[in-house]
């Protein structure tokens, strides 16, 4: 091993650590949502993907119902799209739906209209970072990405140049319209998944299976 790169190797993953210890761009507490002024910062273990909830207590088992509004894509200023065009968003929407829906389904039978013991979904997506095409797969590997991803993954963060999704759940009692849970979320592929660098809404996409699945969770 040549002294160039014994000295260039170590040099690499300080900067990759030190880029790990940088937070991405959070999800904001988006002011058209409708539970805006009741969202509070989350201070969890999960604050810097859902920086801002709200959560009543709630015995979800008396819950067997659900009502799944259409998926909203978010006008609002304080979007998180940045350039991407309305094709690309109206897409991930139906993704959302689709993915969303599946799941939930799988933990509750589907309702049309109010009923005792029914909740209300309300998926609004908010923004997203598309895919960076070749690169972000060359990062997985590269000296200057395969360092701060392989942190990364093991922190279970954000990859470089990865993409995202960010989104808002609004959760009512279907019959009193009673706010029950809500928050701001922000998900991504695993910073090693290779899979989810082909396409630019790959990553998107991963990251709102992971988002339908942890809702899922959370209403166990």
């Amino acid at each position: 091993m040549s002294t160039l790169t014994k000295v260039y190797r170590p040099a690499v993953l300080i900067v990759a650590m030190a880029l790990a210890g940088c937070a991405g761009t959070q999800p904001a507490r988006y002011a058209g949502i409708d539970s805006a002024s009741q969202l509070q910062p989350n201070t969890g273990d999960e604050s810097d993907r859902i920086p801002f909830r709200y959560a009543a207590p709630v015995d979800w088992k008396k819950y067997s119902h659900v009502i799944i509004d259409p998926v909203t894509v978010y006008q609002g200023s304080d979007n998180q799209f940045g350039d991407m065009d309305q094709e690309d968003r109206q897409a991930l929407a139906k993704y959302m739906q689709d993915r969303f829906s599946e799941s939930l389904r799988s933990r509750f039978t589907e309702a049309t209209a109010p009923t005792p013991g029914a909740i209300r979904v309300k998926l609004t997506l908010t923004g997203a970072e598309t895919t960076t095409q070749v690169v972000g797969t060359v990062t997985k590997f590269d000296l200057a990405g395969g360092p701060y991803n392989i942190v990364q993954s093991i922190r279970g963060k954000e990859g470089m140049l990865s993409g995202s999704v960010s989104y808002a759940v609004e959760i009512h009692d279907a019959a009193s319209n009673q706010l029950l849970n809500a928050y701001v979320a922000k998900q991504y592929p695993n910073a090693m998944n290779i899979g989810a660098t082909f396409g630019s809404l790959s990553a998107a996409e991963v990251g709102l299976d992971k988002g339908a699945d942890e809702l899922v969770d959370m209403l166990k």
